[in-house]
């Protein structure tokens, strides 16, 4: 289960955040997932709440947006999202594509109390 690997080092990368910035709490964790990146949300999501309890992190979110598979053909130069997989232009029934996203796995923002008065 490669989900709890990623979800320790997606907790170590916002403890660091914390630290560096002088944050006290935090709300929510956003994340991006391709498609095409072989990660099991619901593991990840376990992989995160194990983590937390014992940590500044305990409390927060994780929220966790799915990113389709979207490529571009050469032959047609028209971009296209694609579905269940089949990775043929739609239009002009290619297989010369560039994928242009997909694989993301990064951390999209980290959701903070603002303490400010």
């Amino acid at each position: 289960m490669h989900e709890l690997s990623i979800a320790e080092s997606i907790v170590n990368g916002v403890l660091k955040e914390m630290e560096i910035r002088n944050i006290s709490r935090v709300i929510a964790v956003g994340v991006k997932i391709g498609a095409l990146s072989d990660i099991v949300p619901e593991s990840l999501q376990f992989g995160y709440e194990t983590l937390i309890p014992d940590t500044p992190l305990k409390g927060s979110e994780l929220h966790i947006e799915m990113v389709p598979i979207t490529a571009y053909c050469d032959n047609c130069q028209r971009s296209f999202q694609i579905d269940n997989f089949i990775f043929v232009c739609p239009d002009c029934f290619s297989s010369r594509l560039e994928l242009k996203q997909g694989n993301e796995l990064q951390m999209a923002y980290i959701e903070i109390e603002n303490n400010e008065k």
